[in-house]
């Protein structure tokens, strides 16, 4: 299985080659039958200008499809790559559609049936070929037997979060830390990889460095320091290598060109979702006949406080005894509640707060004052997320899920923090699309839980 390891980014390159290849032989087909006419285009194309609009859509697949993820198909679940390549075929094609409209003058407007059967015939392409690679990958490259070795923290939520991608890992063995550095040693060769739990830093080096040794796999969750190592700018000013922390969050151009793209696009949103927002303000309050927004205190930039706007989606005396996050099944939730949470069209107020200059698109998710205060008691650091203003949506609303553990929202945050780019916001937006089709991002925490805090020790 190692030697085939060498072969994995080939054999998904030449997937992929061959992915944009079907859909760009599709939209090619479509071109020179149905709008490369005298009557559609009004004038005629030389041979280079048929190759540069072929070219283009190819590279419009290509850019929008890695924006989506689109071609993790070994990476991520089978769902989440489905939707990733339905929602860039839709792009891609709205796009497309829209650059000919402008080549042909917009006679194109009369002309919209074969862009359509190039989306339906793309959309049932991407589909099969997503099966398909799934198939494949699983063939060449089974599960890994991971050994899973742990300290003084429960093990099982880790070996739940595995188990359910059984696709890529089975945990087949569990080991603490406490059974001794030798006995561990001779555990690991065993199996396939190893995933390091939480350990003493002085531990878990030296099973990395013995890994690194013996060419095992190793897997590692990460602790706060390494995320600031991983974004670290490495310098070489002598023959000691350095790396350079510079600690201060986003920089003066990087936060006016965030700003002025939140402006711009929650403004648009604004507009557009107008109608929706009134249809859903209506529901709201003939329900039960209360208010049609929920004003929360929260938390963003540097700890400051200011009242969020939501679409209310439980009972008016939903907190009549305190403060908690929302629980799985949560009685409090109104019928159409429910439906706003799972899709979260509650939170389209927020572009009011965007607009104001209390949030951003992307960000850490905004925070109860006191819950906030409940984490920081446990994780001190917690508050190291509040370097930039809260989001919308962001990097732990994405990859995390509402009944997220703190400590690892944290670290989500931070990755996001310490790898901020224009390019990534665009990623987490367009990602962000997808969570709307999944409910596990909107489940909440357990009946015995007032905070997303589930650290177990043994």
């Amino acid at each position: 299985m190692r030697k085939r390891e060498r072969y994995k980014r080939l054999i998904m390159f030449l997937a992929t080659v061959l992915i944009v290849a079907v859909q760009t032989g599709v939209f090619a087909y479509a071109w020179f039958h149905d709008y490369y006419t005298k009557e559609v285009i009004g004038r005629m194309y030389g041979y280079w200008g048929h190759w540069a609009l072929l070219v283009l859509y190819a590279v419009m697949v290509v850019l929008i499809s890695k924006l989506f993820s689109a071609f993790k198909v070994g990476y991520m679940r089978i769902l989440d790559v489905i939707l990733s390549q339905i929602f860039s075929v839709l792009v891609v094609n709205a796009f497309e559609y829209l650059q000919l409209a402008l080549i042909g003058r917009w006679r194109f407007l009369t002309h919209l049936e074969p862009m359509l059967w190039v989306t339906g015939i793309n959309l049932i392409a991407v589909v099969l070929w997503v099966f398909f690679m799934r198939v494949i990958y699983a063939r060449i490259y089974p599960p890994h037997q991971v050994l899973l070795i742990y300290d003084k923290f429960s093990p099982k939520s880790l070996i739940h979060k595995m188990e359910e991608r059984k696709d890529k890992y089975i945990v087949t063995g569990t080991i603490p830390l406490s059974a001794g550095i030798d006995r561990i040693k001779e555990e690991i060769p065993k199996h396939q990889a190893i995933m390091i739990g939480d350990l003493p830093a002085h531990d878990r080096n030296i099973f990395l460095k013995y890994c690194f040794e013996k060419n095992i796999r190793c897997y590692c969750q990460p602790k706060i320091s390494d995320i600031m190592i991983m974004s670290s700018e490495k310098i070489h000013m002598f023959d000691t290598p350095l790396l350079l922390f510079r600690n201060c969050g986003l920089t003066v151009e990087k936060q006016v060109i965030k700003r002025i793209f939140d402006v711009v696009v929650s403004g648009l949103m604004l507009i557009v979702l107008s109608p929706l927002m009134l249809i859903i303000a209506l529901l709201v309050h003939f329900y039960d006949g209360g208010p049609v927004f929920y004003k929360q205190e929260r938390l963003t930039k540097d700890g400051a406080v200011f009242l969020v706007y939501k679409f209310r989606s439980m009972r008016v005396d939903s907190e009549k005894n305190g403060a908690r996050l929302a629980m799985k099944g949560d009685s409090r939730v109104t019928p159409v509640g429910k439906v706003l949470r799972n899709i979260h069209f509650d939170e389209l107020p927020q572009l009011i707060n965007i607009i104001k200059g209390d949030m951003s698109l992307v960000g850490p998710r905004p925070e109860r004052p006191e819950i906030a205060a409940e984490y920081t008691k446990e994780i001190p650091e917690f508050p190291y997320r509040l370097k930039v203003k809260a989001g919308l949506t962001g990097y732990a609303q994405v990859y995390g899920k509402y009944n997220t553990t703190p400590y690892d929202k944290l670290k989500l945050d931070l990755t996001y923090i310490e790898n901020y780019s224009f390019l990534l916001d665009l990623q987490l937006i367009a990602t962000t699309v997808k969570i709307l089709f999944q409910k596990e991002n909107t489940e909440g925490v357990d009946q015995w839980q007032t905070t997303a805090s589930k650290r177990e020790k043994q």
